[in-house]
Parts: structure tokens; C-alpha cells; sequence
């Protein structure tokens, strides 16, 4: 019998119709907010945990920590709950009530911390990070920082899954992948993958404003784009080693949040598809990858989670009036 650990992956890709006809090409999204914990994520927290027991980190009893924008985190809580682990989570308190719920109904602790800059020594990773090196030290079970901007474990869940999965999928005919960076997992593992098998693919990266990556792999050097974004668990401000593993990218796109939601808000209303920020700013990414390499082509991006845990933001209209962005019809008043 099949437990909740073997139903992460293997999620369906799903052919996103009105983008695909407005830009005469074949765009497909990698539906990964159908993982038991509606996200992307639950890949990396699985291969993390498994690769950890296989080096003798863990048994029974001991204790996962992580710091995360909260859906690594849920993914980690899943796989964890289902191995006999404990969780300790810390998180920025910005991120969406409905990511705090879900981390608190799965049973995690959960600290919460003000977001503050990377450079900041009480930014949520190094607080994890302390945290983490204090359980390891005393631990009698065993006890892991999971780190995932910095595992490399995080990209071969997606080198050995996503992308074979991918490829299976399109039959072989992919033109070019894109999607936004968070810890890169995503893009560094499927690049690798789809690059080996299929050489003539085109890589893209879609930016969020105010990350780093649009001008690291635009102009190699690692600075924030002008701006901000509303998006969660994206924009990268820094060069990790899953960053140093991306051997090219083809093609960069900064994108401003006003034209990414436009995208999953027609979605909702014309497909029957709810998604979260990052996925938007991937969709906005994909229609720019059309564009640039021509009619016809087949094109996958990632669809990172549901946007169930975002209701009380970009499904919100006093959120997107107060952050000066589109409103939806159907959510005025």
C-alpha cells in the first residue's frame, strides 16, 4: 500500500491554453502544487531526509531544522511526520497566515523571526542555522540542518525526478524550460538533466524584482534589480553553490508583479487553475521564452504551489490595493 511519501512527484504537466495560443507555441506547466503539500517543495524535503538517513544523520526521534519562507518547511513536516522526526521551523514572520496555520496544524515548531536582510546575523537562515548547530551538539537521536539553499540534495531531487519527468512528458521535444529561483534547486537540477539529454534545449531564468539572479546570469555579477515583489519563496539576492552548478542560462527576464498576476488571475477565470505568486512570475517567464525563441516551440515552466495559501494576499483585494497592484474583477466589492 502506497504511503504519502511515495505520492510526491510524478505530478502531471498541464497545457496552459490561452498563453500558448496568444504566443503560437506549446506552453506547459509542471503542476507541483498537486505534491501532497501543494508545492515544489515536498521534492527537495524528501530527497534532503533520505539522503541524511542514508548517511546515518537521523533516526528515530531526532530532529529536522530549517529556515524557510514556509513551504520547504511544510514539505519537511510531511515527510518528517511520516518518518517518525521532529521539526523545527524558522520563518520570517512576513510570509502568509496560511502558511503559519499549515506549519502549526502539522505539528512543527514553529519560531518566528522579523525579516530582515541576509546580511542581518538575526536574518531567519542564520537564525536556523544556530539553532540547528546547538541540536546537532546535543541530539542523542541525531538531528539535521536542513539548508537548503546550500544542499546540494535540493537539486537531485530535481535532476533525478523533475527533469527525467519532464523529458518523458514532452517525448523528447522540449525547446526550453524557465522558472523563477528561490534556492535554485529547481532550475539548477532540470537544466543539468535536460541539458545532458537533450543539448539543444534553451534555459531561462524569470526574476522577481529586487532579486539578483536577472543581473548575475545577465551581467555575472550578483546585484539586486531595482524594485520589489510581493512573491514568496523567490528572488535569490546571492551566488550559492546550487547556483555555481548552473552551467548557462539562455535567457534572463526581470519581472514586475503587475504583469505576472494578470497571468494566473486569467487562469483562475478562463482554466480553472489557482496558483500562488512564484508561478505567476514563471507564467509571465514563459510567455517572454515564447516570444524570444519562436512559433511552435514546446515550452515547460513550473507551477510552484496553490494559491489557496495565498488568500489573504494576492487572492485579497485590500492586499493588492494596498500594495498598489491589479485587482481581479471578481474580487472587488
Amino acid at each position: 500500500m502506497d504511503d504519502i511519501i511515495s505520492q510526491i512527484g510524478n505530478t502531471p504537466l498541464i497545457y496552459l491554453k490561452e498563453i500558448s495560443e496568444q504566443t503560437s507555441c506549446h506552453i506547459y506547466g509542471k503542476a507541483e502544487f498537486l505534491n501532497p503539500g501543494l508545492s515544489v517543495k515536498d521534492r527537495a524535503a524528501l530527497s534532503i531526509i533520505e539522503n541524511a538517513e542514508k548517511r546515518g544523520e537521523l533516526k528515530k526521534g531526532g530532529t529536522i531544522i530549517e529556515g524557510t519562507a514556509g513551504n520547504t518547511g511544510i514539505g519537511i513536516a510531511l515527510v518528517a511526520n511520516a518518518k517518525g522526526y521532529n521539526v523545527k521551523i524558522i520563518i520570517p514572520d512576513t510570509q502568509s497566515q496560511e502558511k503559519f496555520d499549515t506549519l502549526i496544524a502539522l505539528g512543527v515548531e514553529l519560531i518566528k523571526v522579523p525579516a530582515v536582510p541576509f546580511s542581518n546575523p538575526n536574518n531567519y537562515q542564520h537564525v536556523a542555522r544556530r539553532i540547528a548547530e546547538e541540536e546537532i551538539e546535543n541530539n542523542p537521536n541525531g538531528a539535521i540542518f536542513a539548508d537548503q539553499w546550500n544542499n546540494l540534495d535540493n537539486m537531485l531531487a530535481h535532476y533525478k525526478t523533475t527533469g527525467p519527468e519532464i523529458l518523458t512528458q514532452t517525448n523528447n521535444q522540449i525547446d526550453g524550460f524557465i522558472c523563477s529561483v528561490g534556492t535554485g534547486g529547481t532550475l539548477s537540477g532540470v537544466s543539468k538533466y535536460l541539458r545532458e539529454n537533450k543539448t539543444n534545449v534553451k534555459i531561462g531564468i524569470a526574476d522577481p524584482k529586487g532579486a539578483a539572479m536577472y543581473n548575475y546570469f545577465q551581467n555575472n555579477k550578483a546585484e539586486p534589480s531595482e524594485g520589489n515583489s510581493i512573491s514568496e519563496g523567490i528572488g535569490l539576492g546571492r551566488v550559492t553553490p546550487i547556483i555555481e552548478e548552473i552551467d548557462k542560462v539562455d535567457y534572463c527576464y526581470s519581472i514586475e508583479d503587475a504583469d505576472a498576476l494578470h497571468y494566473i488571475y486569467k487562469l483562475v477565470k478562463n482554466e480553472g487553475i489557482i496558483l500562488g505568486g512564484s508561478s505567476a512570475i514563471n507564467i509571465a517567464g514563459a510567455v517572454n521564452l515564447a516570444k524570444d525563441i519562436g512559433k511552435g516551440k514546446t515550452i515547460v515552466t513550473i507551477l510552484c504551489d496553490h494559491g489557496s495559501r495565498y488568500q489573504s494576499k494576492i487572492y485579497n483585494q485590500n492586499f493588492l490595493k494596498e500594495k498598489k497592484l491589479p485587482i481581479p474583477s471578481w474580487l472587488r466589492n
